[in-house]
């Protein structure tokens, strides 16, 4: 703006000028009760969990546990982990709304059990990684499996021996053959061992 010059409209309204709310209007506000984003509360129809919900929870799982589950599974616990996390800091940032203070422990002690569930996911999916590293380590130095063979990567041999004469033990001929060369004992000439 250049000095001297004013602005042509007026920047400010008073509250006179403002206009007055309709009485007893509600927007006509529809909701879908399958809405994704109601997955952020554990209820659809209140705002608070009773303090008996709020104390009960299960323990976390145990890697022994988890080592048994289909990826499949394992999969679909870490996004419940992940669902429940995040029902948590909603429910914590509508108590901080609300000013209540009560349940912060709670919510810590089930955050806590959530953390050690994902952390014990984790562990499973790691050792499974290592086992299949060492599997396919192991594959590639195997002569009957071809790793570059998408179809039939397997391809067993046959262990099959060919099958020879049978070999037969003549003592007659081992006996005279020991007495040529010298090698036969007489059995009178075996010591007597003591204590006989």
């Amino acid at each position: 703006m250049y000095p001297g010059s004013k602005l042509r409209h007026r920047m400010q309204i008073q509250p006179s000028e403002l206009p007055l709310p309709a009485r007893n209007y509600e927007p006509k506000v529809e909701t879908d009760p399958d809405h994704g984003l109601w997955d952020f509360f554990y209820a659809k129809k209140q705002r608070f969990l009773e303090p008996d919900e709020m104390e009960a929870h299960g323990r976390a799982w145990h890697v022994e546990e988890l080592r048994h589950k289909s990826w499949e599974d394992l999969h679909a616990l870490w996004w419940t982990c992940v669902k429940e996390r995040n029902r948590l800091v909603t429910m914590a940032t509508e108590y901080e709304t609300a000013g209540f203070s009560v349940g912060q422990n709670s919510m810590d002690e089930r955050d806590v059990e959530i953390k050690k569930t994902m952390k014990h996911i984790k562990q499973a999916l790691t050792e499974r990684f290592y086992n299949w590293e060492d599997a396919r380590t192991l594959a590639a130095t195997d002569p009957e499996i071809d790793l570059n063979s998408p179809t039939n990567p397997y391809v067993p041999q046959d262990y099959m021996e060919p099958e020879s004469e049978p070999v037969t033990f003549d003592e007659t001929a081992a006996a005279d053959e020991l007495q040529g060369e010298g090698k036969g004992v007489q059995p009178s000439t075996i010591p007597v061992q003591a204590g006989r």
